[in-house]
């Protein structure tokens, strides 16, 4: 009898979560059936009557070079290692280093933020590089656009001016290095040297000249955290952190020097 009461009681709850969920799979099963001859038909009788696509590139001779669909490639190739050869091949490498070390620095954590140190880097560097891309235009790019020559002697001419400006700023003993390492030869003159060998030998050498400039930029800062904690502990304030108090000062000095212009100014003329 108590068993017959719990049958009863749980169908007039519903039946439990599939009876309840069966007028739903009704429904469901329901609109499939009706729409079903409607997919048959517009489904292709032939599946291999399917479309096909067919890319295709013609073999095209003369200075033209490659056809328009593969020059598209070549062209969203370029793009996709651009910040690479922006950051190995420019000045953009030492100044955005410089501008970090400023900030750590004056001790701001966030501020000036990365988007306005990335977008001040990128603009100096447009600036000191734009003689390098006047050339670079000059020798390879209009003569490829005009067909005058093909994309190799386009490369070739443009490593010309690039690698005049990287040998300018790189150091004997940096492409010493990689000349052993390669086991490479020196060659008669710094303009035969390869660009597997001048490219790193370059970004080592950036990365040395930014950490001597990072360096000086901290020795004033410096010596302020150092004389502000000197007078913290002669007050007994010992817990009081010392960079609270030095932060104010920091940024005083930084503005009443002209601080930005200084820094811009150095990065500029270095490369000059």
């Amino acid at each position: 009898m108590v068993r017959q009461r719990r049958m009863a009681r749980h169908l007039e709850r519903g039946g439990g979560p599939v009876a309840r969920r069966l007028p739903r799979l009704l429904v469901v099963v329901g609109l499939v059936a009706i729409a079903a001859p409607a997919l048959a038909q517009t489904a292709p009788a032939d599946s291999s009557a399917a479309t096909s696509l067919t890319l295709s590139v013609a073999n095209v001779e003369g200075p033209d070079g490659l056809d328009a669909a593969l020059r598209i490639v070549l062209l969203m190739t370029l793009l996709s290692v651009a910040p690479a050869l922006l950051v190995t091949l420019t000045s953009f490498t030492r100044i955005l280093i410089v501008l970090g070390f400023l900030r750590q620095a004056l001790g701001t954590a966030q501020a000036p933020a990365n988007q306005v140190l990335i977008g001040l880097a990128l603009f100096l560097t447009l600036v000191i590089m734009a003689p390098v891309i006047g050339q670079v235009n000059e020798a390879a790019v209009q003569p490829l656009l005009a067909g005058e020559i093909d994309e190799q002697a386009a490369l070739k001419a443009a490593e010309v001016p690039l690698k005049s400006f990287m040998l300018e700023q790189t150091r004997e003993k940096d492409i010493a290095l990689f000349l052993d390492l390669t086991g490479r030869e020196a060659p008669p003159t710094p303009e035969e040297l390869s660009m597997i060998v001048v490219v790193p030998s370059f970004v080592i050498s950036e990365l040395r000249t930014a950490f001597q400039m990072g360096f000086v930029l901290f020795i004033p800062f410096l010596i302020i955290d150092m004389v502000v904690a000197s007078v913290l502990m002669s007050m007994g304030m010992m817990m009081l952190p010392p960079v609270l108090i030095s932060l104010p000062f920091k940024i005083l000095l930084f503005v009443l020097v002209d601080g930005w212009w200084l820094v811009v100014r150095s990065l500029v003329l270095a490369f000059q």
